[in-house]
């Protein structure tokens, strides 16, 4: 798949045309996997001709905890890079889905491997974006043979750019043996989640997924389907450990993340998952998910920020 580039990023503490926000060889990011990274998605309402940003606080608190596991400084708060975003969106003038990409990296141009007393940038950049997967009506997955890097290992529950050389593993594997994704198990044998995606199964009318203790990363996408489902559905929701064994049991499985958004699992290896269709369970939460991203639900609306607005700003300061 060939993505089309931005045409401008924040880089260096201003918005330029893309083809200058480039970095040096020698940066330690890129020897050394040590920046963290946010994903955020924008969605386009063509009846309110508005661009709607989904949860942008909530993404730029979490990369900002992100880069306090990994000792960097950033002297932004969640709504001045809310500021920076709005700018970037208008610039780019956006009237489609968009995918919004915030980086806090290792700057120094150094071989040292350290976090101390290393230089720290941000970046963002955002790029038209639609499908994650081309079958979230029905994916096909497998149990990876890698397993899930430990938080004793790699924070779990902060996107480490360095940490997703286990995802990548874990979706070209999968991929290249005829899979659409993979679920991924713990040292302990337990779900975690999936290459880059939280995992959720339905038993007996009930909504399981994985405890965040369980090495995943604490997905907002996720704390946005536990919430509707609780609130909108009426549904049991259940955080535990699941075994392996049981996730071939599940009536419904579903993955959830800003790119995947909400995808329905309806094979496992060789075994349909419930009829081998997406369950109802899923498809009214798939529903209702993309009814509150394009803004139809005014319960939820709270949780959109509209990029072509004059109050915009002002709400973010």
């Amino acid at each position: 798949m060939t993505q089309k580039l931005p045409q401008f990023a924040y880089f260096k503490g201003e918005i330029v045309p893309y083809s200058q926000a480039s970095v040096g060889v020698m940066t330690q990011a890129f020897n050394y996997g040590t920046g963290v990274f946010g994903g955020i998605r924008a969605y386009w309402n063509e009846d309110d001709e508005q661009l709607y940003v989904f949860r942008p606080l909530d993404h730029f608190k979490r990369v900002l905890q992100s880069a306090h596991i990994m000792r960097m400084k950033v002297d932004k708060t969640p709504g001045e890079l809310l500021e920076i975003l709005i700018e970037l969106l208008r610039k780019e003038n956006f009237h489609e889905n968009a995918y919004i990409r915030p980086i806090i990296y290792k700057s120094t141009e150094t071989i040292s491997v350290r976090l101390h007393d290393i230089d720290d940038e941000i970046t963002i950049y955002t790029v038209p974006f639609g499908r994650y997967a081309a079958r979230e009506e029905g994916l096909h997955v497998c149990f990876s043979a890698w397993q899930r890097v430990s938080d004793n290992m790699m924070p779990a529950r902060g996107k480490v750019s360095g940490a997703y050389v286990n995802s990548a593993l874990i979706k070209s594997d999968a991929l290249l043996a005829g899979y659409d994704e993979a679920f991924v198990l713990t040292s302990d044998g337990h779900l975690s989640e999936g290459s880059a995606a939280n995992v959720m199964m339905v038993r007996d009318g009930k909504l399981i997924t994985s405890p965040i203790t369980d090495d995943i990363l604490e997905g907002i996408t996720r704390r946005t389907i536990l919430q509707l489902a609780q609130e909108k559905l009426g549904l049991d929701v259940v955080e535990r450990k699941i075994d392996r064994t049981e996730v071939y049991l599940a009536d419904e499985l579903l993955m959830c993340g800003t790119g995947m958004q909400v995808a329905a699992v309806t094979r496992i290896e060789h075994r349909t998952v419930g009829t081998g269709k997406m369950g109802d369970i899923t498809k009214k939460l798939r529903d209702l998910y993309f009814d509150v991203v394009f803004g139809r639900v005014a319960e939820y609306r709270h949780w959109l920020t509209p990029v072509y607005s004059e109050e915009t700003i002002k709400t973010a300061r």
